[in-house]
């Protein structure tokens, strides 16, 4: 596990307790909590200052002042949250006030004492992600230390239960990131899938790993058929957790690496395709999370696992296949695979008829063309989408509805068998949930496709360069809303 820095409390900031003190400042430089005794403090010169290196209060404005013995801390750092902020503006300021800080053993904040809901929340979330660390790799550690962070008084009586609950998130995304982050060679399917196992066994969670006979017997043609190219089998993962409440499925696409098969990617764009399997790794790790909260949803979650290769074995252009709910698919293109995993996993999920299906995948170029690299594109029938739109807006992660149009279903149309993997160049993002939605019966079902906001490739406020472990809060959420928490 990635070491995210410790959360403590302290006493108000005018009795000290740290070397560094991040405070909130509103638009126009109207000072938050704890702002106003630092100006009076410091006195008028921090005002012309800020003046001078453009510091309006607006969300992502930061300054370092440094307190010249004037205050029981070394160093101020004015963070901009703007006019009435919202959780994820104080997630991000914190982080930013994180960053922003000297080199301290200890910092404290008052950014929780704005009256925002879920403050408190967003304040621990953004300082630990924003702490976040991969280092598995480097032959030294960092020397860097990172800070504990302190919340300074006054402070709800729940304080330390909203702390812990926040701590098991960020942990949950810190546990995706891990395992987006490592290296392809490292994380083949079969290892992936004991680490999983392992991590949500430990949380109170069962765990099935179904190897490639099991996948035979249980006529997983999709996932044998993107596997058969590796010298490492296909894995499916299925977790199961103990609560009792609403039925939710979460499935999760796992292509440990994507080289695209005999439809040979080109070098440059194998260069990340270790990430493609951040919608498996996102589902086991908020599935750990939920259980680990006690969240009352009898929650199951199905990561597809396979290592898409271009061996002699490999599935070629034109052969068909059969998934698991008895429908063909010709593959006309091997690397559109994601979609093939999905098929079968998407088909056992549904024979369980859950209350709600949810599956995350990194699943097309064609969704970052049309959203960008920050959103998320959001499928599915209307009330889980509406479901999803909700946890995602409280979790802070952003989503765009996008149409399943019937017209558009007739692109994936095959000459010889159900459907082809492929629709053409129009819609991509489109014809391959069209493509989903076929094997998920009557359920209810959502489909975020996040290729685009998996990963990052710069540093900025509660993100590191690399894995981002995006939708795990969102699906933290969405369990605590069908738990009614």
């Amino acid at each position: 596990m990635t070491l995210l820095p410790q959360i403590g409390s302290a006493p108000a900031v005018e009795d000290g307790g740290a070397p560094v003190l991040v405070v909130p400042m509103g638009a126009d430089r109207q000072p938050g909590p704890g702002a106003e005794h630092v100006l009076d403090q410091l006195g008028s010169w921090v005002d012309e200052h800020l003046e001078a290196v453009g510091f309006s209060g607006k969300p992502g404005d930061q300054a370092v002042i440094p307190t010249a013995g004037k205050l029981p801390h070394d160093w101020v750092v004015l963070v901009g949250v703007g006019d009435e902020p919202d959780h994820e503006t104080v997630r991000r300021a914190s982080a930013r006030g994180l960053r922003a800080a000297p080199r301290t053993e200890r910092l404290v904040t008052t950014l929780h004492q704005l009256h925002t809901p879920g403050a408190l929340a967003a304040t621990v979330e953004g300082a630990m992600l924003a702490g976040y660390r991969y280092e598995a790799y480097r032959s030294k550690p960092s020397e860097d230390p990172l800070p504990e962070v302190l919340l300074a008084a006054p402070l709800p009586s729940d304080w330390a239960e909203q702390v812990e609950r926040s701590k098991v998130v960020a942990d949950a995304v810190a546990d995706a990131r891990d395992f987006i982050n490592q290296p392809s060679g490292d994380k083949r399917p079969p290892d992936l899938a004991e680490r999983f196992s392992a991590m949500a066994v430990e949380a109170g969670m069962t765990a099935e790993i179904w190897d490639e006979d099991r996948l035979e017997e249980e006529r997983m043609g999709g996932i044998l058929s993107v596997g058969q190219g590796s010298h490492r089998p296909p894995r499916l993962v299925r977790l199961v957790g103990p609560g009792e409440g609403p039925k939710l499925t979460l499935v999760g696409k796992g292509i440990t690496f994507d080289s695209g098969g005999l439809s040979l990617k080109p070098p440059k764009s194998m260069e990340t395709m270790k990430t493609d399997m951040s919608g498996a790794a996102t589902v086991a790790a908020a599935g750990v999370a939920i259980t680990r909260l006690g969240l009352n949803v009898k929650l199951e979650v199905l990561a597809a696992l396979a290592e898409n290769m271009p061996g002699g074995g490999a599935t070629r252009p034109g052969d068909v296949f059969t998934a698991r709910n008895g429908k063909t698919i010709e593959v006309m293109n091997t690397d559109a695979e994601g979609r093939l995993v999905l098929a079968d996993a998407l088909s056992l999920a549904a024979e369980g008829s859950p209350d709600l299906i949810v599956n995350l995948a990194t699943l097309t170029g064609a969704c970052v063309v049309a959203l960008g690299l920050d959103y998320a594109g959001l499928f599915g029938s209307d009330d889980a989408r509406a479901k999803l739109e909700e946890a995602a807006a409280e979790a802070g992660e952003k989503v765009w509805p996008l149409p399943l149009p019937k017209e558009y279903r007739k692109q994936i149309d095959s000459p010889v068998a159900d459907m082809k993997n492929i629709g053409g160049r129009w819609g991509g993002a489109i014809t391959a949930a069209l493509l989903l939605a076929e094997f998920t019966g009557d359920c209810k079902w959502a489909h975020l496709d996040i290729a685009g906001p998996a990963r990052s490739g710069k540093t900025a406020h509660y993100l590191s360069e690399g894995a981002t472990g995006f939708g795990v809060r969102t699906l933290v959420q969405l369990a605590a809303q069908m738990a009614g928490d």
